[in-house]
């Protein structure tokens, strides 16, 4: 049993902390664990160049970072594919995850494994469980959108999330050890993270707590007006994390999240989910690619534009 750690804060800080309090439980049940703070790695940020959509959508071949060998992003990412389970313990700055972190998952999608089942790169999906932790200094009415973002990032790779907690008012470094009850939740986050390595992979269930979040599939708070996908379909409310569809209902004097019978069609938790995402974003580029000349001639006026650019004093240098 393999679990490998990914944190973004400070040394020592509070996300490592728990992180390291969830490692322990799991090592007790016989786990190995490696950890890497995202600080101490080299990561360019997605420039958007499209090569490696351009090698998947268009050619059907492996997709490949331009950036592939210039950073160690790839070596980052071999251990997490390689691992049984993923814990990802992230500070929560502004309501989001720490900056680095989305720098980071920027540059998974040459990694997204719906699309390489799509176009049979790769035969079965990586068996995968993951929990998930933030830390911040306020409630959580300011760290709202930190857990939804990084079960964001663990569907792109088709990895089911087990558990997730969020570690609040703690805003110094170390200053969770004073929370008996969030280190308690860490503990117990890692034993479920090490739990679900060892449960055949398709009986893995949720394991955190059954009532957090409106959405029954991924646990989110966060549910939007339902908007047409590309397909035609649309729903009442649909979950702005996973895109499970449904509609409100009032139950017991309280309001639920009611499923669709088709609700997981567009669910982004599912590999299935995705597929469709995959044709949709063929069909745009190729919408693109065959107006190629429309294109150039319509930017003309945007490259003629005359405009003071501030750019950077090392550089210039």
């Amino acid at each position: 049993m393999r679990i490998f750690g990914v944190h973004a804060g400070r040394r020592m800080g509070n996300s490592e902390i728990l992180l390291r309090e969830a490692f322990m439980a799991a090592q007790e049940m016989g786990a190995e664990v490696e950890m890497v703070n995202l600080h101490d790695m080299k990561i360019l940020p997605c420039c958007g160049c499209e090569s490696c959509m351009m090698k998947i959508i268009r050619d059907g071949k492996r997709p490949e970072c331009i950036y592939k060998g210039k950073d160690d992003v790839e070596l980052i990412m071999d251990k997490i594919l390689k691992a049984d389970g993923i814990i990802i313990s992230i500070p929560s700055f502004i309501l989001q995850p720490q900056g680095l972190y989305k720098i980071f998952v920027d540059r998974w999608l040459p990694y997204e494994i719906a699309f390489l089942l799509e176009v049979n790169i790769i035969e079965t999906t990586p068996q995968r469980v993951a929990g998930l932790i933030t830390a911040g200094g306020s409630t959580p009415n300011w760290m709202s959108l930190t857990l939804p973002a990084l079960q964001m990032s663990m569907f792109t790779q088709s990895i089911k999330v087990v558990d997730q907690m969020m570690a609040t008012q703690v805003a110094r470094p170390g200053h969770v050890v004073l929370k008996s009850e969030l280190i308690a939740r860490a503990r117990l986050l890692g034993q479920n993270v090490a739990k679900a390595t060892m449960t055949p992979y398709e009986e893995v269930k949720w394991l955190g707590d059954e009532n957090q979040g409106w959405c029954p599939i991924c646990h989110s708070n966060l549910l939007m007006q339902g908007t047409p996908h590309w397909d035609g379909l649309v729903y009442d409310v649909e979950c702005a994390m996973c895109g499970a569809g449904g509609t409100l209902c009032s139950e017991e004097g309280r309001t639920v999240f009611v499923l669709a019978e088709n609700a997981l069609k567009h669910c982004r938790v599912f590999s299935e989910g995705r597929r469709n995402h995959f044709y949709e974003l063929r069909q745009v580029h190729e919408e693109a690619f065959q107006n190629q000349e429309k294109i150039k001639a319509g930017s003309e006026k945007y490259r003629n534009h005359d405009v003071t650019i501030l750019k950077s004093q090392e550089k210039i240098k």
